[in-house]
């Protein structure tokens, strides 16, 4: 497995838009081991383990990569979408995760525990909001190393 970790973004307080980066706070994204992968800090900036910049959320849910060039947009509603508009997933209110055809593929829980579909964690991402965690766990997005 190439690294489980890719990143989108989640959201914790589910009503994102410009509110989202307000309430981010930098925060630790930590893999099943506690190893620490990369971090989301207040101002949205999404860092790998060895804190190299990897992306950025923006206030209206825009993704961008390193680059800064558009690779997704989160919506308040918990839609995930690539950077052709396409939805590739959905956070729904209670942290569950679901891929474009409505599967299961994950979960958030309030305190940050990330799960698979088979409810096996895979991570944790305490203090980050539901759809940057999904975006970073589920979405492939963007890569955390």
């Amino acid at each position: 497995m190439k690294t489980l970790f890719r990143f989108l973004l989640l959201a914790i307080m589910f009503d994102v838009q410009s509110s989202m980066v307000n309430d981010i706070h930098a925060q630790t994204v930590r893999d099943r081991y506690n190893s620490q992968i990369g971090k989301v800090e207040k101002d949205g900036i999404i860092r790998d383990r060895y804190n190299s910049q990897i992306g950025k959320v923006e206030r209206d849910g825009t993704v961008r990569d390193r680059y800064n060039s558009q690779v997704g947009k989160i919506e308040s509603d918990g839609v995930i979408r690539d950077r052709y508009n396409s939805q590739i997933g959905k956070v729904e209110r209670d942290g569950t995760v679901r891929d474009r055809y409505n599967s299961q593929i994950g979960k958030i829980e309030r305190d940050g525990t990330v799960r698979d579909r088979y409810n096996s964690q895979i991570g944790k991402a305490a203090g980050i909001e539901p759809r940057i965690a999904a975006i970073l766990f589920f979405m492939n997005l963007l890569q955390l190393y």
